[in-house]
């Protein structure tokens, strides 16, 4: 058979019928028929505003260009396809028409579809298989877009008309930067978006995660990379993130206890706002659950997280986390990533997972630890918190600020006087001084979220001794609770404010450490004389000193 050969969409949006060409592989000057049918399926991807489409489009313009050099002769033979024909396109009757077209002009059909190559293999039409994908070696990539990154760069922001802008800096102290006065022209925007699209389908290692009308993700090795065209956007548009850096868990500030903690708990909720760190620390968990001998999956909407090889990277199966989640749970992981939790279906997941006895990490964007249990707050039982979450880790500046753990118990809210008003109450407690922060509970048809010693994210989660120097100075700056004082023959009895009832303090005499103890409902600590504190009491209220308590 001459070198006569018949194309169709699939080796068209693969971009493969170029390299074929370029490398002569079809021979010199070989015929290229190009039906009707697939320039009008280019045409209507690209109306839609599919980047598939103007990258079909482009590679129309090549073959243009190759038959003016006069390297290949080009034919557009056959006719349009009818709104008949189009409507059954999905049965493969478009497809059948292309075979039918090579058949006709005696041309070997060259396509990517494994589907369309054996049925035309079975109808006597000669087939030139050609994979999707070419596997590209893990060396450098070569890509104008490239050109925009250095090592302090987390994201590129490029915008016809306007000059390009880099997003640069370090977790917690990112920073706009103007790389570039040259305004982007309209040329160069889709020249870059054209060989991200290109690169992507040629590499074995890359995918396109989304593709809408107006909007494409995709996924190039390590960089996330979203496309956007109007109507979606006013203007065309590239924006690529880069992991900066990737940690494991021993490059965190983490004491033994958190490490023993984190290694026991199995439902965590990494939070903090977007930039802080978050999907680089969730990394550094799945690699260390890995290291420890469990079965790690990853559930994500965008696959971006950077972990090992043998962690299997999961998205949205038929448009629908739900549909994944199900396969999920029949290969049976000791850990699940889950980034990020964001729609109350998302909560649902995580909280069925959980209830299964499967280890989650959720990633939730919030500005406080205490937010990210807000965000389960209404979607699922305030009863069943606590079988869900038991450990909050907030990231800030990329690096670890907050630990909260939670726990069930049954008591008299704080505040309340009356002891028959005690009631489930959900603990939020700080993991690193066991300090009650928050109380969350029912009062009557609303959820209650009470500060007790609301947390401070400023200060990080730091080694020992930098903590206890950095506690006694937050308790110097506390409020300070009046404590009077009643000496019995048998006893010393403290009195404080009744708002503080039921509550821990720290009993101070002039500034010194006497005790801890705790305010009973009617808000007064009985010490007998016969015990070392309430001698200890007697003896510096002799002395005149002046007590005062701290909340714990």
């Amino acid at each position: 058979m001459p070198n006569k050969y018949a194309i169709d969409t699939s080796i068209i949006f693969n971009g493969l019928i170029l390299n074929l060409i370029i490398d002569e592989e079809l021979g010199v000057k070989p015929e290229i028929f190009v039906s009707n049918i697939v320039i009008a399926e280019i045409e209507y991807r690209t109306n839609i505003q599919k980047e598939i489409g103007f990258y079909g489009l482009n590679v129309l313009k090549e073959l243009r260009r190759l038959h003016n050099e006069e390297r290949i002769t080009l034919h557009i033979v056959g006719k349009r396809p009818t709104r008949e024909e189009i409507k059954m396109s999905p049965g493969g009757e478009l497809d059948a028409l292309i075979r039918k077209s090579a058949l006709e002009h005696n041309a070997t059909l060259i396509t990517a579809d494994r589907i369309q190559g054996d049925v035309g293999i079975f109808e006597g039409v000669e087939v030139m298989y050609v994979k999707e994908k070419t596997l590209i070696e893990n060396g450098p990539l070569s890509l104008k877009l490239l050109e925009y990154f250095d090592d302090t760069t987390m994201s590129v922001h490029l915008k016809r008309g306007l000059p390009p802008y880099a997003k640069k800096g370090s977790p917690g102290n990112w920073f706009l930067e103007k790389i570039g006065s040259e305004k982007i022209s309209a040329k160069l925007i889709e020249e870059i978006a054209i060989e991200i699209i290109e690169m992507v389908r040629e590499d074995e290692h890359s995918f396109v995660e989304i593709e809408k009308i107006g909007a494409v993700v995709a996924q190039l090795r390590e960089f996330r990379i979203v496309i956007t065209r109007p109507p979606f956007s006013n203007d065309v548009e590239i924006t690529a993130v880069h992991p900066l850096v990737s940690l494991s868990l021993e490059d965190y500030d983490i004491d033994a206890r958190l490490h023993k903690r984190l290694e026991k708990a199995e439902g965590i909720l990494v939070s903090g706002a977007p930039g802080a760190g978050k999907s680089t620390f969730s990394a550094a968990l799945a690699n260390f659950y890995l290291e420890q001998g469990k079965v790690v999956k990853t559930l994500e909407s965008v696959r971006d997280l950077q972990v090992k090889e043998e962690i299997t990277q999961y998205t949205k199966l038929e448009g629908s986390l739900e549909n994944s989640a199900d396969i999920l749970l029949l290969v049976r992981p000791d850990f699940t990533i889950f980034d990020e939790v964001r729609t109350t279906k998302d909560f649902q997941i995580y909280a069925d997972f959980r209830l299964s006895g499967v280890g989650m990490v959720g990633v939730v964007h919030s500005s406080s630890a205490i937010d990210a249990i807000q965000r389960f707050i209404g979607r699922i039982e305030l009863g069943m918190l606590p079988s869900i979450i038991d450990t909050i880790v907030f990231i800030k500046g990329g690096d670890i600020s907050t630990v909260l753990i939670i726990k069930m118990t049954v008591k008299v809210p704080y505040g309340f006087r009356d002891k028959d008003l005690a009631r489930p109450v959900v603990e939020v407690r700080e993991f690193k001084t066991e300090r009650l922060a928050y109380e969350i509970y029912s009062f009557g048809q609303d959820i209650v979220i009470n500060p007790i010693n609301p947390v401070d994210h400023t200060n990080s989660f730091r080694g020992n001794e930098q903590y206890r120097g950095e506690k006694l100075r937050r308790r110097r700056e506390e409020k300070q609770i009046e404590l009077d004082i009643e000496i019995t023959k048998q006893k010393v009895i403290l009195k404080a404010s009744p708002e503080y009832a039921s509550s821990n303090l720290i009993v101070y005499a002039s500034g010194q450490e006497i005790f801890t103890g705790s305010l009973s409902r009617s808000s007064i600590i009985s010490l007998s004389l016969s015990n070392k504190e309430g001698r200890r009491v007697l003896k510096e209220y002799d002395r005149n000193k002046k007590f005062y308590g701290i909340l714990k």
